[in-house]
């Protein structure tokens, strides 16, 4: 039996189509008849219509399509025809809308009218509001005086005495004796670190500059003083990511908050660090010659160390298997809080992409007492091996050969031959830019290598700097469609797994302001109110700009 997912052998995408028509008994006792108000004429509107005398029928409903993701542990989407048709008049309207300009403190000079208001009235009503309204001003307002005048009421800040303009942070002794910034209050202080419109000099002393939080030591660097491009590498020892993880955050001298603000040159850098890191790892276990401390790689060093591993893994086989043979890397940008305190997205650093590496086996215990069989430890591409493995078992053809063959010969979802029905954004002879049939957030852009490249060890720099380039892409054209808010990560194969069909493949899940995730989330049910064709026009409508603004 075929596996589920949309993929034929074929090379063909194959998905259910839902025609409801259905009879249900009215099991109600009683009627609850109540006005509900009154119509332009005055005439009462009453709740009849919920309230049938008898058994109700349904004769069709609208169309609806069930699509099983590529990737079957990923889950199923479902498109409403009604909805989706609706888009397809314009495509290129899919999009959302910009943030409205937001200041209180304008509101505040409009209602003091002609008489200007005196410094300590206009501070004292700043002061005055309730905390979610200062973290709903924090997240939203447009204006940095409004920011300014917040970020003095949740830290306290050493001035320059002739500008009088920031220069740091006081600092308290805690519990321990360790030294902490003075915050009174972290989550206003967190809202309005991460809001672009914040003055750099403010955001350099509270989040940006090195120390700032925390003693989180810095390992890597990388900068190009021609472009104004400075990445720095932190380590986060005490980390959430067993055996630690790394974060290539942009410097305080190259300050991104933007998406339209990024460059190629930054988006180099943060996966330079990757690479090296990995790389640089992997020859340490392997027992290989390491490159002088206290210096950045070249791209060309770093190649010449990828091949190197790669010969030995290859010549030396099983007797030369490092432990921790995996990659884990991703990417939350943009942040936002709710007026009740719910963090929806990311942390400080929006720019900043983190990576760490994933052993094959972890120690294990059982009944709280230690044993003896250890347990594999757990990468999201092990997921999409095992899935793999089975298609090409149970069908005789390689999952993403079958896969890059259905995208190539994609048909519409609604059938229609008068619209585009290509799902391709951008491709180039190593990397593809593509929207996936069944999308699991309701803009996920997918990448995936064109050849039989895994990970990042069997990528060569050409290839690493086609996935940079489109990942770039990806986010530009994202960010030129209004999403605010983007979860990028990474799906990849072991370094030991001689697999020639797994492919690299990025995932890039915006998060829609009316799509916060609930019961059917929770079950892998995604609900879509587009055809994936039409959201590709959108996005291949901002391609020229997108591709106008990184050349």
């Amino acid at each position: 039996m075929m596996p589920r997912t949309c993929v034929a052998p074929s090379g063909r995408f194959v998905y259910g189509v839902h025609k409801p028509s259905y009879t249900v008994s009215n099991l109600r006792h009683g009627d609850h008849i109540q006005a509900l108000g009154a119509d332009r004429d005055f005439r009462p509107v009453h709740n009849h219509v919920n309230f049938p005398p008898g058994d109700v029928e349904e004769p069709g409903t609208d169309i609806i399509y069930e699509i099983p993701n590529a990737l079957p542990f990923r889950g199923v989407t479902y498109i409403l025809k009604s909805w989706a048709d609706a888009k397809t008049a314009d495509p290129t309207a899919i999009s959302l809308p910009k943030p409205q300009a937001c200041s209180f403190f304008k509101y505040i000079e409009e209602w003091g009218g002609d008489s200007e208001l005196p410094e300590h009235r206009i501070d004292r009503m700043f002061r005055s509001l309730p905390d979610a309204l200062k973290l709903a001003l924090a997240t939203n307002s447009t204006d940095p005086e409004d920011l300014r005048r917040l970020s003095e009421q949740c830290c306290e800040f050493v001035y320059d005495l002739e500008t009088g303009r920031p220069v740091g942070l006081v600092f308290d002794n805690d519990e321990n004796g360790q030294s902490r910034a003075a915050i009174a209050n972290i989550h206003l202080f967190d809202a309005i670190a991460n809001n672009a419109l914040l003055p750099d000099d403010y955001k350099t002393v509270m989040v940006i500059r090195p120390g700032a939080q925390g003693g989180s030591e810095i390992v890597g660097d990388w900068q190009d003083q021609g472009r104004g491009s400075h990445v720095f590498e932190y380590l986060r020892r005490n980390s959430y990511i067993p055996w630690g993880h790394y974060a290539a955050n942009m410097a305080d001298d190259a300050i991104r908050y933007r998406i339209e603000d990024l460059s190629l040159k930054d988006i180099t850098g943060m996966r330079h660090l990757y690479y090296q890191r990995t790389y640089v790892r992997v020859a340490r276990e392997l027992g290989l010659p390491l490159p002088p401390a206290r210096a950045t790689l070249s791209a060309e060093t770093l190649e010449e160390l990828r091949c190197a591993i790669g010969h030995t893994l290859n010549t030396n086989g099983r007797t030369s298997r490092p432990r921790f043979n995996a990659t884990l890397w991703g990417w939350n940008f943009g942040f936002d809080y709710s007026p009740s305190g719910y963090r929806l997205h990311a942390s400080h650093q929006q720019i900043h992409q983190q990576y760490a590496m994933v052993p094959e086996l972890m120690s294990s215990d059982k009944n709280g007492q230690p044993s003896k069989e250890p347990l594999k430890a757990f990468c999201c591409g092990d997921m999409i091996q095992e899935f793999t493995d089975k298609y090409r078992n149970d069908t005789g053809r390689p999952f993403f050969d079958a896969y890059l063959e259905a995208i190539r010969s994609n048909q519409r979802l609604d059938g229609r031959r008068d619209r585009e029905n290509s799902l391709i954004i951008y491709e180039d002879d190593r990397v593809m830019l593509f929207v996936p049939k069944a999308q699991t957030s309701q803009w996920e852009l997918q990448i995936v290598t064109c050849g039989a490249i895994g990970n990042i060890l069997e990528a060569d720099i050409i290839t690493r700097s086609a996935l940079d380039r489109a990942m770039l892409i990806a986010m530009k054209m994202l960010s030129a469609l209004g999403t605010r808010m983007v979860t990028v990560i990474e799906y990849a194969k072991r370094f030991d797994n001689d697999d020639s069909d797994q492919r690299l493949l990025y995932a890039f899940l915006p998060r829609a302001p009316e799509s916060p995730g609930a019961f059917s989330e929770a079950q892998m049910r995604w609900i879509n109110g587009h055809y994936p064709e039409d959201f590709a026009v959108a996005c291949r409508s901002q391609l020229p700009g997108v591709l106008e603004e990184i050349d």
